[in-house]
């Protein structure tokens, strides 16, 4: 492990941050029923808890497989046209529990309202569909890597890093 300051702990936690907030989309991780790995994508808001909330359609194999078995891994990673070096890309990865909020559930109307106003009227069309359904991925342990000796755990319940 390397000793960091508390000056460059706080700075990798900023850009940590950062680089959540630059993407509008996150790899999801799912298994499915026979414990199949399945790797997608889908568009997601975050609320203030650190939540993040994907809507999608039981057509995309990983609903059924969230339907099914609760846990995903989500990971946020920093585009390989912006990487200084391809084996050390700057990533946030997740492991979630996954829990379906229903369609009667209050969260349910504001995290939809929270989608449309970042995606735009899709969603709208989006919520007349029955086969749509809203995930919340809740975050049970994170990690962050911001290049080679620079690995760090998150504090899924504040944000903060801690050196691994």
């Amino acid at each position: 492990m390397i000793d960091i300051s508390s000056e460059e702990l706080n700075n990798f936690t900023k850009s940590c941050h950062e680089l959540i907030a630059s993407q509008q989309t996150l790899l999801l991780a799912t298994a499915s029923a026979n414990c199949t790995p399945d790797i997608s994508y889908a568009p997601f808001v975050r609320d203030r808890t650190g939540i993040f909330y994907i809507y999608v359609s039981e057509l995309a194999g990983h609903t059924n497989n969230l339907l099914n078995n609760p846990q995903a891994s989500i990971l946020f990673i920093r585009p390989e046209t912006e990487a200084r070096n391809l084996f050390v890309r700057e990533r946030a990865v997740f492991s979630c529990r996954a829990k379906e909020i229903a369609r009667d559930d209050d969260r349910h109307a504001a995290r939809l309202d929270a989608l449309q106003e970042k995606f735009g009227e899709v969603v709208g069309v989006l919520r007349s569909l029955s086969d749509f359904h809203l995930f919340a991925l809740c975050p049970e342990t994170g990690r962050y890597v911001a290049g080679f000796g620079r690995a760090f755990a998150i504090n899924v319940n504040n944000g903060s890093l801690g050196q691994v």
